[in-house]
């Protein structure tokens, strides 16, 4: 009787296990083929101070299959710092200086020169070398040398520049005062005695043929630029008081030993020295002597009034 009932019970046993297999499995499968959670990552706040490396992170997934499981690695993480701001800052810096020196927008074409009679916007341009050049890579006080150095006829210069591609110059010119001739040159002087190249056309020059070379002037002027006097201002001074009382159609001399003077129209030889101290009373004394000499009918070759109160004449030997 007992042995009946236990076989039936048993199989009972087996059959639900069987069926509790079945729905394992069934829910196993259900499982593999749902879709992953998603996976996130948290970053943390960035630090100024240099991190150490760190090794790759990794993530275990349960996909809900035993003894299966799914690693996926970490994604890198960025972190913006100090460093990577310098680097963007210096590639825009270096961008930006590439840009200012190649595009035409800032080179300069040629320089606005004012307060030029004589020397030509051309040759000043052509001094200062600036055509073509970056407004950034000039300088004023440069472009004010080489344009002293190569007209020194200049006797003052000024160079302003300015963006995108501006520069202004304005120069003085000296005046000429003396058409100093020695041998086969001859050469401008203006009243402070410095020498330049003639340029032009320039009026009321006093001309004068010098025998001998004068002796050099002693600059006046602080200016760095200016070169030293041929004359010395008072040398220029004396000659043009002299132009004053010049006859007529006669050239004014010059000696070393004897200064300034003319041959006059009668046929003699005047000096009255360098110095333009006494030189308006030396005229007069000059004056009343030859009166008195021609009066008396006295023609003599030489006359010297070099000492104001001691003139003194000489005939032709």
């Amino acid at each position: 009787m007992s042995a009946r009932r236990t076989a039936p019970r048993s199989d009972e046993v087996r059959q639900r296990r069987a069926q509790e297999q079945v729905k394992r499995q069934r829910q196993a499968v259900e499982r593999a083929y749902r879709p992953l959670p998603p996976v996130t990552t948290r970053s943390k706040t960035p630090r100024l101070t240099p991190r150490q490396p760190q090794a790759d992170r990794r993530f275990n997934i349960a996909i809900g299959l035993p003894q299966n499981r799914l690693q996926v690695p970490s994604l890198p993480r960025i972190q913006p710092g100090w460093r990577l701001a310098s680097f963007i800052l210096g590639i825009a810096l270096i961008a930006a200086l590439y840009l200012l020196w190649t595009l035409p927008y800032f080179r300069v074409t040629e320089a606005q020169v004012t307060g030029a009679a004589r020397l030509s916007p051309a040759e000043i341009n052509a001094a200062l070398g600036a055509s073509g050049k970056p407004v950034f890579a000039l300088q004023a006080d440069e472009l004010v040398t080489r344009l002293r150095l190569a007209y020194p006829e200049l006797s003052a210069a000024a160079v302003t520049i300015s963006l995108p591609n501006q520069i202004q110059v304005e120069v003085v010119e000296r005046q000429p005062v003396l058409l100093w001739q020695q041998g086969d040159g001859y050469t401008w002087i203006d009243a402070t005695g410095v020498a330049f190249r003639p340029r032009g056309e320039a009026g009321g020059l006093i001309p004068v043929v010098s025998q001998t070379t004068p002796p050099s002037g002693t600059s006046v002027t602080a200016d760095p630029f200016s070169p030293p006097p041929y004359l010395s201002p008072d040398m220029v001074k004396s000659a043009q008081t002299l132009a004053a009382n010049l006859p007529a159609g006669v050239s004014m001399i010059y000696d070393s030993h004897n200064g300034f003077g003319w041959v006059d129209p009668q046929g003699w030889q005047v000096f009255f020295g360098s110095s333009s101290k006494d030189m308006a009373l030396k005229v007069r004394v000059y004056q009343s002597l030859t009166a008195s000499l021609t009066a008396r009918g006295i023609y003599p070759a030489f006359i010297s009034v070099v000492q104001v109160d001691a003139p003194y004449y000489r005939m032709e030997q």
